[in-house]
């Protein structure tokens, strides 16, 4: 099966995981099998768009009931799921799946990256909007004499 064979990815490290397609459940890993699984959108023929990274202590069982996936099939238009694993070690599951959410930028984890550079102390912005109100109030900023 060339079209729906491994694949792999790179995350923000730079460095490539590689994973494999499962269409059917008979494609799982057996059970008690860790690891990190990818849903994908096939654009065009060779094209794979991936929409959801998570990991699982167990494959098998973590992907024949995912909550995720009717709404990625239906709304996003999912087609594939890809495994990657024997990953037995929790800390590295957590490094792999982080390391590709961040490389990736899926559009369905909801997992936000913190960025210190980019956050804005909220106290400007609202010291800012109450100055604006004063001003159209008529009023004028209590420093100003």
């Amino acid at each position: 099966m060339f079209f729906f064979g491994a694949h792999s990815w790179r995350g923000a490290s730079g460095r490539r995981y590689r994973f494999k397609c499962v269409l059917t459940k008979h494609g799982l890993p057996p059970e008690g099998v860790g690891g990190i699984y990818v849903f994908v959108r096939r654009r065009w023929a060779f094209f794979l768009e991936p929409l959801y990274v998570g990991k699982a202590h167990d494959l098998r069982s973590r992907l024949m009931g995912h909550e995720k996936w009717g709404r990625a099939f239906w709304y996003y238009g999912a087609t594939e799921r890809y495994v990657m694993g024997p990953i037995r070690d929790e800390i590295d599951r957590r490094r792999v799946e982080a390391d590709l959410i961040k490389g990736l930028k899926p559009r369905m984890n909801d997992m936000e990256i913190p960025q210190a550079e980019e956050a804005k102390p909220k106290r400007n912005a609202a010291a800012t909007h109450a100055f604006s109100l004063g001003a159209l109030l008529g009023r004028r900023p209590q420093g100003a004499s």
